[in-house]
């Protein structure tokens, strides 16, 4: 049995849509356990980029099943379009490759629009959703009045459950927003089409399925969305996304036990990135903040928007280390870095003239924050071209062992450029 979860362990664009990829050459299964089309991995293959939004970064390997499990709000148009995609490219062939939970919440366009709605009225309160209504189709779970995928291929519960929402959602739209509301016949109509699109996916099961694939001692990678640092329960609060973004999710999202997970591998970026409001300890607001953000491209995959950049903090990572339970680093877009002189990383905080290396759980702990450094030597040379770890520059060779160091974890693979090539492997994927 290995069974293996991917998590990102800052604010989310780590890279686990590469690392996932690469991973997955190696994997029987790749499995979505939790978010929505808010979150974007970009895979780069021979310089050919493919963006995903809901389908397991693990596609593009056709001996690889990829699951949607019933953790994920799953935005139907979104999900048609990119199984679209990704047949005109060439993959995605063989239906029986992808597998989707007829358990997911269904993310419906009143989703959207409330979400859009509501983030427009906060005005210069906002909390920086993407707008793709994440939020309000977890209500919709929780408040046990969700429409699933199951439902779609059923006339009589879907027509159902849509009147009872639209009663409540075009009242909200039209008396609060000021908005047009939906009407019954044109959305069941759109589903009705999706539901065709979807049905040669879709299972009852998806967790059975994964029980059994463990059984029989097949590698099974569990993917996560967005970062540790926008879980809903522990994350910077309210400057998070709508569901839990930690390893332990997989288990709740999937419906399986812990004592399955072999390891938790924390996909890291060699610096710092946020997208949004919310506190970020280690932003850069200068020149070379700015050149991170040219150098790593760093612009939303799913919004476009462009992501603030800081040094590495290490502080924050000890934090999604400890809640994670991380076993084993990715270190990801080093490359980024060739060029500068002088590389800070963020040791500790200082709050209120005392020291500490306690990641503050209140976002007004965070904000008053003054980060404590401890300055690296940089390097000039191009690492994009770079095939094995032994070629790289010994001052690179020492800002990894220092980050390896003080987080007390080992950095399996680290990452030289975003094509699924440039990778350099310390110790592979599944071993004993």
């Amino acid at each position: 049995m290995s069974a293996i979860v991917v998590i990102g362990s800052q604010w989310g664009d780590e890279g686990k849509g590469k690392v996932v990829d690469v991973f997955s050459a190696k994997s029987d299964y790749v499995v979505r356990y939790q978010g929505g089309a808010n979150a974007g991995h970009t895979l780069i293959v021979n310089g050919h980029k493919t963006i995903l939004h809901l389908i397991p970064s693990g596609i593009l390997h056709p001996n690889t099943k990829c699951i949607i499990g019933p953790g994920v709000v799953l935005d139907a148009e979104t999900l048609v379009r990119e199984i679209e995609a990704l047949q005109k490219a060439g993959h995605l062939n063989d239906p029986s490759q992808l597998i989707i939970s007829e358990s997911c919440t269904v993310l419906m366009p009143y989703h959207r629009k409330l979400d859009q709605m509501r983030e427009e009225k906060l005005k210069n309160e906002k909390i920086g959703t993407t707008g793709k209504g994440i939020g309000p189709a977890y209500e919709d779970r929780a408040s046990r009045r969700a429409i699933l995928v199951g439902d779609l291929f059923n006339d009589k519960t879907l027509q159902w459950k849509l009147e009872k929402s639209l009663e409540e959602k075009n009242y909200l739209l039209k008396n609060l927003y000021n908005s047009e509301g939906f009407k019954v016949e044109d959305m069941m109509a759109q589903l009705r089409e999706y539901a065709e699109k979807l049905a040669p996916y879709r299972t009852k099961d998806t967790s059975l399925i994964i029980h059994k694939a463990l059984k029989q001692g097949k590698k099974v990678l569990f993917e996560g969305a967005q970062g540790t640092l926008l879980d809903l329960l522990h994350g910077t609060y309210p400057y998070v996304t709508s569901s839990s973004t930690i390893a332990g999710s997989a288990c709740i999202g999937l419906g399986i036990g812990p004592g399955k997970i072999k390891k938790v591998i924390g996909i890291t970026k060699a610096y710092t990135t946020r997208v949004g409001s919310g506190p970020f300890p280690t932003e850069l607001k200068d020149e070379i903040g700015t050149l991170l953000r040219d150098q790593g491209h760093e612009y939303g995959s799913t919004t476009g928007r462009e992501r603030r950049c800081g040094w590495l903090d290490l502080v924050a990572l000890k934090y999604a280390i400890r809640i994670n339970g991380i076993t084993n680093i990715a270190f990801m877009k080093i490359d980024v870095l060739s060029g500068l002189k002088e590389i800070k990383v963020c040791t500790g905080y200082e709050i209120d003239g005392k020291v500490t290396d306690e990641f503050p759980i209140s976002v007004d702990g965070l904000e008053s924050i003054k980060p404590v450094y401890k300055t690296l030597p940089g390097w000039e040379e191009d690492l994009s071209k770079l095939t094995s770890l032994e070629a790289l520059p010994r001052n690179a060779k020492d800002y990894i062992q220092f980050v390896s160091n003080e987080l007390a974890t080992p950095i399996d693979v680290v990452s030289v450029g975003p094509d699924r090539e440039q990778t350099l492997w310390i110790k592979p994927l599944f071993h004993d």
